[in-house]
């Protein structure tokens, strides 16, 4: 059943990218603000982890946030996992991250994760955000440097 709140998570966020090209640019969120800046889609990215347990997540998240790879991450227990490894097929109990950052912090990471990770093939994947509440952006970009600025 939690397998189906990250496939909620994923559908929500593919038709948003489907439905906002056919949005007129009026309606466009990023325009509905009081802020005179305008979100650029792709700049920051949501990225996901799983984790065998609570601790290790938490552990993970913390290091993510002290070190402004990412502005939020979310702990999300008790996903089912059913995977094929090594021709057999696994299922396991894990957390997942929630991850919101800039795509340029991605590689970072990756990096990050795969050195303080348990399992030998970390799943780290991302998605590009397309749109968003302009001040949460906003808070985003102030809290996650882009590479080139850090």
């Amino acid at each position: 059943m939690q397998i189906g709140l990250i496939a909620k998570i994923l559908l929500t966020v593919a038709i948003g990218a489907t439905f906002r090209r056919f949005l007129p640019l009026k309606y466009n969120l990023a325009t509905m603000s009081s802020s005179s800046s305008t979100y650029e889609p792709g700049t920051h990215s949501v990225a996901f982890v799983t984790t065998p347990d609570e601790s290790s997540a938490k552990k993970l998240a913390h290091l993510l946030v002290e070190r402004k790879l990412a502005a939020c991450v979310n702990v999300i227990p008790q996903i089912t996992s059913i995977y094929d490894w090594d021709g057999k097929i696994n299922e396991d109990n894990e957390v997942l991250l929630m991850i919101k950052t800039r795509t340029s912090r991605v590689d970072e990471i990756c990096k990050l994760v795969k050195d303080n990770h348990s399992y030998s093939v970390a799943e780290v994947i991302s998605l590009p955000i397309e749109n968003g509440n302009p001040p949460y952006m906003e808070w985003l970009s102030k809290t996650v440097l882009d590479v080139a600025k850090k």
